[in-house]
């Protein structure tokens, strides 16, 4: 019960605003911001602070957030990086989460890290921002570091440590400059001849049938890059021409490969016209895939190249972030630090020490799976593109071939470019292995595909009243399997005008069928 209390100090009389505490285990005292006890002239003037602290005191124990006054101050004094540090302790969620925290904390830490959470004030928040986006960081990266910053912040308000999230953005406020300068690049797709003609580019690029056989399965499957390359072979059921994704595998920054359930547990099975099963099917019984190191499992494809295991801890990439500049500028800080300026260095070398960023030691060793970055950089682009991608210390450059056999053959080595007869024109500029699937998705637009089988299809999920009384029937499957045959044997023969033969052993052998049933 409120009420208040008569005092006497130094022949002074004042009032003290007593309360009852919700834990009922002692008198709550409304107190200042130093932790003393207020004194108030009146008693009318105790009544009511004492009043007005016990109903607010109930009401933040109606939310669970009430702490007693002893513990609320020292719950003042935690400092955000004490929070950070036990907050993603106390996390269990998945790999790629769990690696991108750091990442993102290691932009956090330098400007709020030593600070009080309750010091924290939203102004603070919209200046570091604001430094961010000025220091050259991506506009999602900061939207993305934003937002551990808020998730954080919510659940320090939910431990007492804050009263309110200072990180939380409030609608129609600022100054609108609409949706444009937040947008990515487009989407690009290409048509089945381009797709075609880009997995025969990758296969010559690696000089193997594995990139072929599995660009052409991304392209009439639609399946996500992780679950390409986590297809175990028991899952590419040959006889029932279907793939089932059960699995994908997610590379972590250390350079392992995690194995996960598919996004968003899109759990399904991908129906495969008949060519594209004894495509794959063929493909496991001429490579024989043995059990990979990583987890003991037969996977359908294997890596190309070299690339060991990477050390623990930060990146390269993460150095690059936090000191706003390239990869290749830090590769070069490392490797030819008199190629850069001395400002640029001492960022890079900063970044680097509060990052604890350790080198790659060691010999490396062939891969058993893709590395994402080596696939999209040294087959994918070049493929697609035509062009070797810019890579310290060497500039972006066509891909030197030579002038037969059609599409042209890769010279590699030194002197490349001078032994070279020809380069590779463009098939589809900024085209991404993630456009194949995006490709996939239109191409069943136009062939009409019924809207239920191609979210089951990409492993999408429809939550509408409409989705949940449609459902998939054979003839639906039939359908698109005879429209997706149809397709690829066009391909096929656009491919024969431009030459009967290939230099890709699994593509040439397609070729030289097609044109004897025709």
């Amino acid at each position: 019960m409120a009420y208040a209390e008569k005092r006497v100090a130094r022949g002074k009389t004042y009032y003290r605003a007593l309360y009852q505490r919700p834990d009922r285990k002692a008198q709550g005292v409304v107190v200042d911001q130093d932790g003393r006890a207020v004194r108030y002239p009146t008693k009318t003037t105790a009544q009511k602070a004492a009043e007005k602290a016990e109903a607010e005191a109930f009401e933040e124990a109606k939310k669970g957030r009430w702490l007693p006054p002893e513990q609320e101050r020292a719950a003042a004094l935690v400092t955000f990086g004490e929070f950070a540090k036990k907050w993603l302790e106390d996390q269990s969620l998945a790999d790629s989460t769990m690696q991108n925290y750091p990442r993102s904390l290691a932009h956090l830490l330098p400007t709020f890290g030593d600070k009080a959470i309750r010091d924290i004030t939203a102004p603070m928040v919209n200046t570091w921002e604001k430094e961010k986006l000025s220091q050259g960081c991506a506009v999602s990266s900061v939207r993305t570091y934003r937002s551990l910053l808020h998730l954080i912040l919510a659940d320090a308000v939910d431990a007492g440590h804050a009263e309110k999230n200072v990180a939380e953005r409030r609608r129609g406020r600022g100054r609108r400059h609409g949706r444009s300068q937040r947008r990515g690049p487009e989407k690009q797709i290409t048509t089945m001849l381009g797709s075609l003609l880009i997995a025969e580019r990758a296969s010559l690029l690696s000089g193997r049938d594995d990139e072929f056989v599995a660009h052409i399965q991304k392209t009439y499957t639609g399946m996500r890059w992780g679950e390409l390359v986590g297809l175990e072979t028991e899952f590419a059921r040959r006889e029932s021409r279907s793939f089932r994704i059960e699995w994908q595998l997610y590379e972590l920054d250390n350079g392992l490969f995690s194995r996960c359930p598919p996004k968003d547990d899109s759990y399904r099975t991908v129906d495969s016209p008949f060519w594209l099963s004894d495509l794959v099917g063929d493909h496991v019984a001429r490579t024989k895939p043995q059990p990979c190191p990583c987890h003991g499992l037969t996977y359908v494809y294997s890596g190309r190249g070299v690339g060991g295991t990477r050390q623990e801890g930060p990146t390269l990439r993460q150095v690059a972030e936090l000191a706003g500049v390239s990869t290749g500028t830090v590769s070069n800080v490392l490797n030819r630090p008199d190629r850069v300026a001395q400002k640029t260095r001492e960022r890079v070398e900063k970044a680097i020490a509060e990052l604890g960023f350790v080198r790659q030691i060691g010999p490396s060793r062939e891969a058993p799976h893709w590395r994402r970055s080596g696939h999209g950089t040294w087959i994918f682009t070049p493929a697609a593109t035509g062009w070797y991608p810019k890579k310290a210390p060497q500039e972006a450059h066509p891909v030197p071939v030579t002038g037969g056999p059609f599409p042209g053959v890769p010279v590699r080595g030194r002197g490349a470019s001078n032994r070279a007869e020809a380069c590779w024109m463009p098939i589809k500029d900024r085209l991404t292995r993630h456009g194949l699937r995006h490709g996939h998705r239109t191409l069943m637009e136009e062939l009409g595909t019924p809207k239920v089988l191609m979210d089951e299809r990409m492993g999408h999920e429809d939550g509408s009243v409409s989705a949940r009384y449609s459902h998939v029937t054979d003839t639906m499957r039939q359908t698109l399997m005879e429209q997706l045959t149809e397709v690829w044997f066009e391909s096929l023969d656009a491919r024969l005008l431009l030459h009967p033969r290939s230099p890709v052993p699994v593509l040439d052998r397609l070729l030289q069928a097609r044109a004897t049933s025709r």
